[in-house]
């Protein structure tokens, strides 16, 4: 990995906590409008090895065959993989639904490579910023670039529904827009 690892996964870190929060908004797909400049982003919800505690990752994807795929960019040392490692059972929150599913690591071969470079094209900025062009570079180099990522098959097996996922927090906005209405009519008194 580069020097400016530390730093990176720092600023990732500080990124997910807002794309967490706007999923749990009602906000999620609105993330994904723009692809080409923002990407594509999903949200799974996944348990520590060690504390069992649940965490919140979001995350790039593509969308192959109906299929949900996507990268741990840091590879084996990313958190979020090693909690699948341990337990593979997730929850997606994807553009399309709320979903269940289990996490299966895929080879990254030749014939899986146009799975990761379509990840890696919707990842809008993100793969840009880490200096690779999904849609110039060629696939050994492509191989070469991503050599330590993990590709990771999201198998939905049931939908979701219940309020502790997306959209939990949408009840603010009501709150806000009413909010916003009084203030507006307290200037106008004024």
């Amino acid at each position: 990995m580069s020097d400016n690892y530390p730093s990176i996964r720092r600023v990732f870190r500080f990124i997910n906590r807002f794309q967490v929060l706007f999923w749990r908004l009602g906000l999620g797909r609105w993330m994904s409008s723009w692809p080409a400049c923002l990407g594509t982003y999903m949200v799974i919800t996944h348990y520590g090895r060690k504390s069992g505690k649940r965490y919140r990752t979001p995350l790039n994807f593509a969308k192959v065959n109906g299929e949900i795929y996507c990268v741990a960019g840091f590879g084996s040392d990313s958190d979020w993989y090693r909690n699948l490692q341990e337990n593979p059972q997730v929850e997606i929150w994807h553009p399309d639904g709320w979903y269940v599913g289990a996490a299966e690591e895929v080879e990254v071969t030749e014939e899986t490579l146009p799975i990761l470079r379509n990840i890696m094209r919707n990842s809008g900025f993100v793969a840009k910023w880490m200096g690779l062009n999904a849609k110039t570079i060629s696939d050994e180099d492509l191989m070469e670039a991503c050599r330590d990522y993990r590709l990771i098959h999201l198998k939905r097996t049931a939908p979701r529904t219940g309020r502790s996922g997306p959209g939990d927090l949408v009840w603010i906005w009501p709150i806000l827009l009413l909010m916003a209405l009084l203030g507006k009519r307290r200037r106008r008194r004024g």
